[in-house]
């Protein structure tokens, strides 16, 4: 072969095993982008569609439909509300938790918004944090309170709380903490009032 076929034979072998390379290395990415894949889907609380689990001298205690198998449970009492998600919600640490001021998820409608944060995993969504605006008062002011709380399987219990009025970047902060920290919060630590502290009660 003269060195000039030669060498267009050089440059044809070398572009194949760079385009073959590139490829594989295109086919790849996507897997590792999953694993790292976190992102918000929201579903709806409206009492009217969950269910009764039960009825004590306090108040009613509702089950809900929440994220792909997670329920949620929701018990109002005394003018406070504990809400917990997870697998059996009813059994998990944050359906002991509220907030200390009267306050409540609900709008005037009887509905409330959960965000949910979550990975991938295997293509099914696998939620680690639930964060949700609480509407709270006092004798002398009213508020809005966003909490966050951990999720993972029969886990759940609060995270944080953020003022939502005082904060102009709080559904932000709110996802930075629970990609951050709810994973690895050992439910042992107390929940921690994060950002600027305004007249919200809490």
């Amino acid at each position: 072969m003269r060195p000039f076929m030669r060498g267009i034979h050089l440059v044809r072998r070398y572009r194949l095993v760079s385009i073959t390379a590139a490829l594989m290395l295109t086919t790849t990415r996507p897997a590792l982008a999953v694993t790292q894949f976190q992102k918000s889907a929201y579903t709806t609380i409206d009492l009217k569609l969950c269910e009764v689990a039960g009825i004590t001298a306090n108040g009613t205690v509702f089950i809900c439909r929440g994220l792909d198998g997670y329920a949620i449970s929701l018990a109002e009492v005394n003018g406070r509300t504990f809400m917990a998600a997870g697998i059996n919600p009813q059994k998990t640490m944050a359906a002991t938790q509220a907030l200390k001021a009267t306050n409540t998820p609900l709008r005037k409608s009887g509905r409330a918004t959960v965000e949910w944060r979550f990975t991938l995993k295997d293509q099914r969504r696998v939620p680690y944090a639930m964060i949700v605006r609480y509407f709270t008062r006092s004798d002398t002011a009213m508020g809005e309170v966003l909490v966050v709380t951990k999720i993972a399987g029969n886990v759940a219990c609060h995270v944080a709380y953020i003022d939502a009025l005082a904060n102009s970047d709080a559904i932000v902060l709110a996802r930075q903490i629970a990609d951050d920290r709810a994973r690895s919060f050992d439910c042992v630590t107390p929940a921690t009032i994060e950002g600027a502290l305004g007249n919200s009660p809490l």
